[in-house]
C-alpha cells in the first residue's frame, strides 16, 4: 500500500544525507528522521534490517510516495522533478550541465576519498590522505567556481551545486584545511549557511546529534 509519509534514513554528518536534508528542506518537503548510526553496533547501516531498506549499506534511503530511493543525487534529481519549484537546476540545458559538473566534482572527484570504508581501509595516515584528496580538489573547484559563481556556486540563485558544497566543507574544516587558499569556496560557503534551508539541515541541528556535536 502506498503511503504518503516521507521517511529519510540519514546520519547526522553523512555528507550524502546532509545534501538530500538540505533538498527536503529547500522544497519544503515534511518528512520522519531515521536515524542510522554508522558507528554503533559495528555500523548500523550493515545491519540485515537496514540492508533490506538499502542493500547497499549506505545513507542516505529515502521513501517517497511509496518508493525507496537510494544514492544522494538521484534522490535530488526526483525530488526536482517531482516538486520542480522552487527549482534546484537552471532553466537552460547548459546550465544544468555545469550545475550538474560542479556537483559532481564533488560527489565524485573529492567526497569519496574520505568515505568512511575508504578511510578505514587507510588507517594510519588517514587524516593526511583524506586532507590531501580534499586541497586537490578545492584547487579544480575554486578554478570553476571562479568562472561560474556570484553569490552561490552557479550564479546568484541557489542550485544542486550548493547542497553538495556545504557538507564538504564540514570535511575540509575537520581535516584542517586551510581555506585562504580557496577565497571564492569561502564566499559562497558563507552564503549559503545562513539560509534557511541549510540551517535546517545542518549537522549540528539533527535529532542522532551527539551533544557534543551541538
Amino acid at each position: 500500500m502506498m503511503t504518503n509519509k516521507v521517511i529519510l534514513y540519514s546520519f547526522f554528518r553523512s555528507s550524502a544525507s546532509w545534501r538530500v536534508r538540505i533538498a527536503l528542506a529547500f522544497k519544503e518537503i515534511k518528512y520522519e528522521y531515521r536515524a542510522v548510526n554508522l558507528f554503533q553496533d559495528g555500523g548500523q547501516q550493515n545491519s540485515e534490517e537496514y540492508k533490506r531498506v538499502n542493500p547497499m549499506g549506505q545513507v542516505p534511503a529515502l521513501i517517497i510516495d511509496g518508493h525507496t530511493l537510494t544514492q544522494s543525487v538521484s534522490i535530488i534529481e526526483y525530488l526536482e522533478e517531482r516538486n520542480p519549484d522552487p527549482p534546484l537546476l537552471p532553466k537552460d540545458k547548459y546550465g544544468r550541465a555545469q550545475v550538474r559538473a560542479l556537483s559532481e566534482i564533488i560527489n565524485s572527484g573529492i567526497q569519496p576519498y574520505q568515505n568512511l570504508s575508504v578511510l578505514d581501509k587507510v588507517g594510519k595516515g588517514k587524516d593526511e590522505w583524506a586532507k590531501s584528496f580534499i586541497e586537490k580538489g578545492y584547487h579544480g573547484l575554486e578554478t570553476f567556481l571562479k568562472q561560474t559563481s556570484g553569490k552561490y556556486s552557479y550564479g546568484n540563485t541557489v542550485t544542486m551545486a550548493d547542497l553538495f558544497l556545504v557538507p564538504q566543507m564540514f570535511a575540509a574544516k575537520r581535516y584542517k584545511v586551510n581555506m585562504e587558499q580557496f577565497p571564492t569556496i569561502s564566499q559562497v560557503y558563507d552564503s549559503l549557511i545562513v539560509l534557511p534551508a541549510f540551517k535546517a539541515a545542518d549537522a549540528f541541528k539533527q535529532p542522532d546529534t551527539p551533544p557534543n556535536f551541538q
